[in-house]
């Protein structure tokens, strides 16, 4: 991806910093993706995105830019992509998953801290994210007391933050106030882009993003099949790619892969041997290049067939209704859909333990894994009640606490193995 130095550079990237970080990825990516066996015609597209990550993507948005078009990074799901969409914005996913810098994300940060928020940190002042240094406007939003105070450091480092307040439980005051709050957000976006929502500009987002969580839905109902037509690492990767690729584009590739694995589900042509064991990944979300657990899973004879992650199945599991026929309709309606994201910053939070059983059952599975970043303390909490009685609902159950390094790859990689000798058993 040589050809875009003179765009990265413009970007202010550290060109060098950048060209070792995209090495280290390709080498990655082709270690992990391109050794699988049999993988759908329809991945190349996504193999395809990949290999122009920081390169045809980024280009694509600066040059919405020159057409005065405002681009919005985002760290996370409670932010309306159809808001954006709205005023003719462009939302992208920031990095936020590898362990890049952190010795200079430490330097501001304490070390005991979230991976994925020193990621986003190491991301930024090591100057190797090309969207972050892209955005008009970057959002953020208190999910954790980890976020909330990162964000107050972060502030002075990026041109535009604007941070969005969450609710923490789940009540009539909560839904109020996370409508208050995409009110203001409306203002800030209507602000920086000089366009007013309107209800058929609002009703467009709405409608692009549904098609979106359709397709990605769709692809969920195939993985129930046996044999199991596509890798849990192939369904990860598009469920990471729906967060910065163009939403239309991504629509119709998504499911023009689900037509073919319609045709391959017909045929009997799976991507796992007869009898592989089939599990579910629920826990914290998993953005690119994070790749480490569902590789250890998948190549320690398990199939995932479905994740209950902020990157899978709580992203994406709702649309948002159309009904209504003004601005404050629809907005009451985006409030509606976001506020049942079962997030672990919820308490209670039943509904999110209730969802798991219920995948559970949904994919046939036979075991949970529950993926915890260390220092991710919502999760970490959750996972340990919630272990104890999915057990006593006879659920298989494994709890991984990691993070975004290589050294803990051995002793994964022997306790999944373990632990689906136990199931097999």
């Amino acid at each position: 991806m040589s050809g875009y130095n003179q765009m990265w550079s413009e970007l202010g990237l550290d060109l060098e910093a950048h060209d070792a970080l995209l090495s280290v990825l390709g080498d990655s990516y082709h270690n992990i993706f391109m050794t699988q066996k049999n993988r759908p015609e329809g991945m190349k597209y996504f193999d395809f995105v990949m290999s122009e990550v920081h390169g045809l993507r980024i280009k694509e948005l600066m040059d919405a830019k020159t057409q005065g078009k405002k681009v919005i990074g985002l760290y996370c799901v409670f932010v309306p992509e159809e808001l954006i969409i709205a005023v003719d914005g462009i939302s992208v996913g920031l990095c936020a998953g590898a362990e890049f810098n952190f010795e200079g994300a430490e330097q501001i940060l304490p070390r005991n801290l979230c991976a994925l928020i020193k990621s986003a940190f190491g991301f930024k002042l090591g100057r190797v994210c090309p969207y972050i240094e892209a955005c008009d406007l970057v959002v953020g939003e208190n999910t954790c007391d980890g976020k909330k105070k990162a964000y107050e450091v972060l502030s002075p480092y990026v041109k535009d933050l604007y941070v969005v307040d969450l609710p923490q439980t789940k009540s009539n005051a909560g839904k109020m106030l996370l409508k208050e709050e995409y009110l203001k957000f409306i203002a800030k976006l209507e602000e920086i882009s000089g366009k007013k929502i309107t209800y058929e500009n609002l009703r467009k987002g709405i409608d692009i993003v549904n098609a979106k969580r359709k397709a990605v839905l769709r692809l969920a109902e195939l993985r129930k099949s046996n044999p199991i037509p596509i890798s849990g690492l192939d369904s990860l990767l598009i469920n990471q790619v729906f967060f910065y690729d163009d939403p239309v584009r991504f629509t119709n590739s998504v499911n023009a892969l689900c037509d073919e694995l319609v045709e391959r589900i017909k045929r009997g042509e799976g991507v796992f041997p007869e009898g592989t064991v089939r599990v579910i990944v629920s826990g914290c979300p998993m953005a690119v290049p994070n790749w480490k657990v569902p590789y250890i899973v998948e190549t320690s004879g398990a199939a995932i067939v479905g994740e209950e992650s902020c990157v899978g199945e709580r992203g994406t599991r709702w649309l948002t209704e159309t009904k209504g026929s003004t601005v404050e309709d629809l907005v009451e309606n985006i409030t509606d859909r976001y506020f049942k994201i079962d997030c672990a910053i919820f308490t209670p939070n039943h509904s999110r333990l209730e969802h798991i059983k219920e995948m559970f059952e949904r994919y046939n599975a036979k075991g949970l894994i529950h993926y915890n970043l260390q220092f991710c303390q919502p999760y970490i909490i959750e996972s340990g009640h919630f272990e104890t009685d999915l057990k006593n609902s006879n659920i298989p159950t494994l709890r991984l606490e990691t993070d975004y390094s290589q050294e803990d790859i051995g002793q994964l990689k022997t306790r999944v193995e373990a632990f689906i000798e136990r199931i097999k058993g």
